[in-house]
């Protein structure tokens, strides 16, 4: 990420495809500032669909703006859409994602029932996972499907915890799976009305490469977390902080010079 720093002064720091428009201002403290310098300093919207943020970093002022294309505005809108969705357990499109993801972590096992002890060999809390729903919603079934569907490989190693020397006490499946859904939402922080992280506005970027970056980045998440998980040699008591190292490592590969999409970031290749 090539940023110019100055004292007093903040630049705009991504190099983003054409789709989205960059602004970079140059602000002195104390000084006259034009209509556009006067946006430094806080986060702020700069016009319809143009979101700006600077913050100061290793004592220098950091920018960066972008100006949501249609496209953007488009996938942003259907995300927060997904993210606000409660799974419902009358809604039959629920109750068929609920079953395809069976189907997908136990090709060729009969489901007995949607509410069956069938479920904690998943890794749910109880024999009704949809209970489990209730922290991140239908998005985070969403994204199991989508982990199951595009890496299986990946996802049934996870799943039967294979590789690496695994704890007495293992973190269920798929309920840590509802928790990184969870934290992913958290870190975007796409609700807020105005953009407070590079995070976010560099999301918003990879986005509008991919309508999937949101269950692609699950994916990375979910192999970062369990790859630390075994470096630590964690346990159960320990889900939290692996969570939390999980999502300092995210940041970082999000924040890299050269990561531009999600199957930029270092983690992805851990995917299979």
């Amino acid at each position: 990420m090539s940023v110019v720093r100055a004292q007093g002064s903040c630049v705009a720091i991504r190099s983003l495809s054409p789709s989205s428009s960059i602004n970079r201002c140059s602000h002195a403290h104390g000084s006259a500032a034009s209509s556009d310098d006067a946006t430094c300093g806080t986060p702020a919207w700069i016009g319809k669909g143009l979101t700006c943020v600077c913050f100061k970093r290793k004592g220098a002022y950091e920018r960066i703006c972008i100006n949501l294309t249609p496209q953007q505005a488009k996938r942003l809108k259907r995300l927060k859409h997904r993210m606000k969705a409660y799974f419902d357990a009358s809604n039959p499109d629920h109750k068929e994602a609920l079953r395809a993801l069976w189907s997908a972590t136990f090709p060729g096992q009969d489901l007995h029932g949607l509410i069956s002890d069938q479920w904690k060999e998943m890794g749910w809390q109880g024999k009704d996972p949809s209970t489990d729903f209730r922290g991140a919603g239908f998005i985070s079934l969403e994204n199991l499907l989508f982990f199951a569907k595009t890496f299986s490989t990946s996802f049934q190693r996870l799943l039967k915890k294979q590789g690496g020397e695994r704890a007495a006490w293992e973190y269920p499946f798929a309920v840590a799976g509802v928790n990184i859904t969870f934290m992913i939402m958290q870190m975007l922080d796409l609700d807020a009305t105005k953009p407070r992280t590079f995070i976010r506005s560099v999301f918003l970027q990879m986005l509008s490469e991919n309508e999937w970056a949101f269950d692609l980045l699950y994916c990375v998440a979910f192999v970062i977390m369990d790859k630390q998980w075994l470096e630590r040699n964690a346990t159960y008591m320990e889900f939290n902080d692996v969570l939390k190292s999980t999502r300092t490592q995210l940041e970082k590969e999000l924040l890299m010079d050269d990561v531009l999409r999600i199957e930029d970031m270092p983690s992805y290749s851990l995917l299979c």
